[in-house]
């Protein structure tokens, strides 16, 4: 490969998935503004090839919880595939709840555990299996996001807990997690024991068992390091990581084709990629590999990069995790996978929903190339049965 400078250190601590509020979707957005196209939609046509039904597009405002909306999301697709009417799931009822998981694994860990707003997809199932879950308008998190609310808990709860860690022998605190999870409740609202959904009552519990309905046995992690051995678990070394989460270690190549026999299959897909990369424009909704680094290009070549088809680089196994192990593919965002689309040329790209509102030229959505997919995937989470049974039998699942 080519080499290229390393990103810069506030991208290589991580962005939306990362481990402090600071990094979160606003900078990151803002950092991303030079890269578009003027009147990118005209030199693109898009044809749906699959295009599995989701919800409509949410806005994260300025927090790092795009692992939540996007698995969420995700859920939600998922009730769609099973026959039920989807619910808008509470994305901030998860956030709050991997928050106080967070910090119980911060003390264990004596301060050596990521803090702030990042987590990761299966975050998301393992609140979903532990908690319950919640609609959105019983738990709203008092609009956690909006605003600098985000970083003033986060420095309010790590006093909490580097207090905690750091007390003289004799002196831990035995109340430390009840003031922390007050603290956080007080921030983004308490839980309540149960509510009303349809002229019904629920607890979380019972809300995530009888009316989503889902297994969370039945949803599988997996990303693609030659680092572990391939078709077995390894873990996820990324910050945001917090819990030590196992993943399934399939080949390359595997990637795109697990994702696009899942969507062949009516399932979609929750995905954790780098979006700090210059072939990708949120505002022009298009992602890729340019064939040449962005150093080499001439002014022209910049300014057009996002005005139609253009040639991408070839992934190998050994550029992907170069680019992993050189920091310049970070964790730094979550989105959910729902189809494919051919453009004018007859190209596949992944249809990929976004929770960063519909402000771009898609309306929230993105067509992404399956080139991208390959080279920046961090991890995805899927239900078992859209993997490809050859691929299953290998996993042993």
């Amino acid at each position: 490969m080519t080499n290229t400078p390393l990103k810069s250190l506030w991208l290589a601590a991580g962005l939306l998935l990362g481990s402090t509020a600071v990094f979160a979707q606003d900078n990151l957005v803002n950092s991303l503004k030079n890269n578009q196209s003027e009147n990118s939609t005209s030199g693109f046509t898009f044809t749906p090839v699959i295009n599995a039904e989701a919800t409509s597009v949410k806005n994260q405002k300025s927090s790092g919880t795009c692992w939540s909306y996007s698995t969420n999301s995700f859920l939600e697709s998922e009730m769609i595939r099973m026959g039920k009417k989807p619910v808008d799931l509470a994305d901030l009822f998860t956030a709050r709840n991997a928050y106080v998981e967070k910090g119980v694994n911060y003390v264990r860990m004596h301060g050596s555990v990521a803090l702030g707003d990042g987590g990761a997809c299966h975050d998301v199932i393992n609140m979903f299996a532990k908690y319950g879950a919640m609609p959105q308008d019983v738990y709203t998190g008092n609009d956690y996001g909006n605003g600098k609310s985000s970083d003033n808990m986060n420095k309010v709860t790590k006093a909490i807990l580097d207090k905690t860690i750091g007390a003289p022998d004799g002196q831990f605190d035995k109340n430390w997690k009840a003031k922390y999870v007050s603290t956080i409740d007080s921030c983004m609202g308490a839980v309540p024991e149960s509510f009303t959904y349809e002229g019904k009552k629920y607890t979380p519990k019972t809300f995530a068992s009888e009316v989503v309905g889902i297994n969370p046995e039945d949803y599988v992690e997996l990303s693609s390091f030659n680092t572990s051995p391939y078709y077995k678990k390894a873990v996820l070394m990324v910050p945001d990581n917090w819990s030590y989460d196992q993943v399934y270690n399939v080949q390359m190549d595997d990637i795109t084709k697990i994702i696009d026999n899942a969507l062949k299959g009516g399932y979609t897909v929750a995905w954790a990629t780098d979006v700090s990369e210059k072939g990708f424009s949120w505002k022009n909704g298009v992602a890729y590999v340019p064939a040449k680094d962005f150093g080499t290009m001439t002014d022209d070549e910049k300014k057009s990069m996002f005005n139609g088809p253009k040639p991408e680089k070839e992934i190998t196994v050994d550029l992907r995790q170069a680019a992993f192990d050189e920091y310049q593919t970070t964790d730094d965002h979550g989105m959910q996978i729902t189809g494919v689309a051919k453009d004018q040329n007859g190209k596949e790209y992944y249809i990929v929903k976004n929770s960063w509102g519909a402000s771009n030229d898609y309306k929230g959505y993105l067509y992404v190339t399956k080139n991208f997919v390959k080279f920046k995937t961090t991890a995805f989470l899927l239900h078992k049965k859209g993997i490809p049974s050859d691929i299953r039998k290998k996993l042993e699942i």
